[in-house]
């Protein structure tokens, strides 16, 4: 599995002088009592850290300067304690460069209206001084995250949990290199884009290698070491000999584990994190990458077939922000039609990731009728039920656009003649709605979908990135 670094978040509180320093330590108390409450409670992937209360102008500046510099800090989490007058904040939110997150809260979850007074208004002023540091992030176009509600309840904690995953998936995006064996299928549209754009808005670094330069590391491969992997898939999923010669069947199965080794070997010499394929490209290539992909994906790299850059780099991302959980490469293939069953059963021949499988893959080899290859060996399983989300990223030149929509995930009846990775799925406005939509807004064929990530988390991602959003409800 991928490891990804032990990031941090800061928490800062926005206050002025006007209250007095007695004023000021209470402001100091109260959000380190927060802080150590919410990484208290277990939910949180990663930690919060009180930094200190923010009074003035160059206060501030300097604070967002060593966040920007600090390569463990992930994100801001501001507090507007009492009110911060706005014109402050100005420069540094200028100079920020990390997610920011204006947590609208207020140390009591009630009003205390028999023993309030002016030193309790004046220490409790949230409500509008978030109005007022709210206007300024509005004006400056901050594409800041506002989560608004208590700090010990539940479903706020979870809103920030899932926010700090999407905001290191965001920086992880500024180091995910993607590698191209091969170019994108030919004539194909959907599948093309600006890569250099991609590495000023997204980060992503999009480099091209022949298919070549993976043989020559395929031939590398020990036989002991395929002896290994072989070993640990014998352990991991269900070995289907079918009516293959037993010799046949292993010495498929050991091909696409000679790819494997080969491929992380690769990429993680060139520090890549995501890898794209095409069948078009795979002169001097036994077979197409199936399980060698599925296993890849596995362990945390992106992936996309046909020279899919985009997809690839969007799955890595998701990846990220899900930790790896049921997260997958897909691909709308057919459709069931009919009133009453309106569904889209999805695939990509070979190339599913295992994560999202709700039985035991098993280990097969089948032919592909594509690519004019030797039959490949991958895993065969359906995929899960419950909710999940469906995206992909289209470049339209003129900006990126994700096009997403939440659906309804169904294990896939049994297709005897079909031996692939599958998945079956309803958009949740309806098959026909949804997919309508999805066309007029330009939506691709390959997508990520995840049964881990959430709506909100994927209009975050969107936001933090600057691209336009299509989200089909």
């Amino acid at each position: 599995m991928l490891s990804i670094p032990k990031y941090e978040f800061w928490f800062a509180a926005g206050s002025q002088h006007l209250y007095g320093e007695e004023a000021l330590s209470q402001v100091a108390e109260n959000s380190k009592k927060i802080v150590a409450s919410l990484n208290e409670n277990g939910n949180l992937p990663y930690k919060i850290v009180f930094k200190e209360v923010l009074t003035t102008a160059d206060e501030i500046t300097k604070f967002m300067k060593e966040a920007n510099y600090n390569d463990n800090v992930a994100g801001i989490i501001t507090w507007m304690h009492t009110f911060s007058p706005a014109k402050n904040w100005i420069r540094g939110s200028q100079l920020l460069q990390k997610p920011l997150l204006h947590f609208a809260t207020q140390y009591l979850n009630y009003i205390p209206y028999e023993t309030m007074d002016f030193d309790y208004m004046n220490l409790n002023q949230s409500a509008h001084g978030d109005r007022e540091y709210g206007y300024i992030n509005a004006r400056l176009n901050m594409r800041n995250k506002v989560i608004y509600g208590h700090w010990q309840d539940p479903e706020v904690v979870k809103q920030i949990a899932d926010w700090e995953d999407v905001a290191v998936a965001y920086d992880e995006s500024f180091k995910t290199k993607i590698c191209r064996f091969g170019d994108t299928m030919r004539n194909v549209a959907v599948t093309e884009g600006d890569k250099v754009q991609a590495q000023i808005q997204l980060g992503w670094t999009v480099d091209y290698y022949p298919v070549g330069d993976l043989i020559d590391e395929m031939d590398k491969v020990k036989e002991s070491e395929i002896d290994d992997e072989y070993a640990d898939l014998k352990s991991r999923y269900i070995m289907v000999q079918g009516d293959m010669d037993a010799k046949a069947y292993e010495d498929t199965v050991r091909y696409q584990l000679r790819q494997y080794i080969a491929l992380k070997r690769f990429l993680e010499r060139g520090g890549y994190t995501a890898f794209t394929s095409n069948f078009e490209d795979l002169h001097g290539m036994k077979q197409l990458e199936g399980l060698s992909a599925q296993l890849m994906m596995r362990d945390g790299y992106g992936f996309a077939g046909e020279g899919d850059w985009k997809t690839a780099g969007l799955l890595r991302i998701f990846k990220i922000m899900t930790h790896n959980k049921r997260t997958a490469f897909m691909e709308d293939y057919t459709l069931d039609l009919r009133k009453g069953h309106e569904a889209i059963l999805g695939s990509h021949m070979l190339e599913v990731d295992p994560s999202i499988a709700s039985e035991k893959p098993r280990v097969e080899v089948h032919s592909l009728d594509i690519g004019g290859k030797d039959d490949p060996a991958r895993l065969v399983f359906s995929g899960g039920e419950g909710d999940a989300v469906d995206v992909t990223l289209a470049d339209f030149r003129d900006n990126f656009e994700i096009v997403t929509y939440p659906v309804i995930g169904h294990k896939a009846e049994e297709t005897p003649h079909l031996p692939v990775a599958k998945q079956m799925w309803t958009p949740k406005p309806g098959l026909k709605e949804g997919a309508t939509k999805w066309i007029h807004a330009g939506g691709g064929h390959h997508t990520v979908m995840s049964f881990a990530a959430t709506e909100e988390q994927v209009r975050d991602l969107a936001t933090m990135y600057g691209v336009n959003l299509c989200d089909i409800e």
